[in-house]
């Protein structure tokens, strides 16, 4: 009677793990799109209702073309946050989803961790090929209905650590953007700066935890991550204007390590910039 207790209870176990790894691996290859509106009073009046795509950590899976085709020509940018590819990922894979978010807007990238483990000289050349701006530490202005923003990409420092990052390219005083917008793949960036200098940070890297604990517990060491994991954040500029900067941390496309997510699901975003607080939206 023990022995064939003990063996039920094994089998509704084994059923209750293997049950739950599926639906973890569900999770984590979900292909599902988020849009969103975000409201910042600074907005040039010509970029409100502005539409970028953003997808980070991508890693090696690939970029679904009958989800993404259908927007070219409804976005007007592509942000990818960066980790595009890692050790191992097929370059032929890297390439199909590259061209795929070549193909519907101008594109702009930045580095992550992982990009810098895989080949990144062919890595680079292949997304420089399909006509992406891969920025390094670089601003470049993006212009609409005669008026324009300042994008700046920053690049994942190779030794890793937020003190490693390098500052912030300069910005001739004729050229002082009144709106600014930092693609940087890991948030922790912020931790280094006495101040945020944007009016809009898109990061990615944490996965949401990937696979959140419960009680709290946390897959990154950094006490950074505590607060900042995953979603939307208000947050102080602490440059003297008084103002609050937003910050969207994605939880990604892809997966580090094993496919597996729990309560964290894959996710791209569709932004839509809007001027004004939001508030009389609610």
């Amino acid at each position: 009677m023990v022995a064939a207790w003990v063996a039920a209870a094994v089998s509704v176990l084994l059923l209750a793990m293997v049950i739950f790894a599926a639906v973890m691996v569900t999770a984590a290859f979900r292909k599902s799109i988020i849009a969103e509106e975000i409201f910042i009073s600074k907005l040039p009046a010509a970029f409100d209702g502005f539409r970028i795509l953003f997808i980070t950590d991508i890693h090696r899976r690939r970029l679904p073309e009958a989800l993404l085709a259908p927007l070219a020509g409804q976005v007007e940018a592509v942000f990818l946050g960066g980790d595009l590819t890692e050790k191992g990922n097929p370059t032929a894979r890297l390439a199909e989803n590259m061209k795929l978010a070549a193909s519907l807007a101008p594109a702009y990238a930045v580095h992550g961790n992982h990009d810098y483990k895989a080949n990144t000289a062919l890595a680079d050349n292949i997304i420089r090929g399909s006509g992406i701006r891969l920025l390094m530490n670089e601003n470049v202005f993006i212009e609409h209905n005669g008026q324009r923003l300042m994008l700046t990409g920053m690049d994942f420092p190779k030794q890793g650590g937020k003190k490693g990052y390098a500052p912030l390219p300069p910005v001739a005083p004729h050229d002082t953007p009144h709106f600014r917008i930092i693609l940087v793949h890991d948030p922790l960036w912020l931790a280094g700066q006495k101040a945020v200098p944007a009016d809009l940070i898109l990061a990615g890297h944490t996965h949401g935890g990937q696979v959140v604990l419960p009680f709290g517990l946390q897959m990154h060491a950094d006490p950074f991550y505590r607060t900042y994991n995953a979603g939307m954040y208000s947050i102080p500029r602490k440059d003297g204007s008084g103002g609050e900067a937003k910050l969207l941390i994605s939880r990604g496309f892809g997966t580090a390590h094993l496919p597996l997510r729990w309560r964290s699901p894959a996710e791209m975003h569709v932004l839509t910039l809007r001027k004004g607080s939001g508030r009389d939206n609610n």
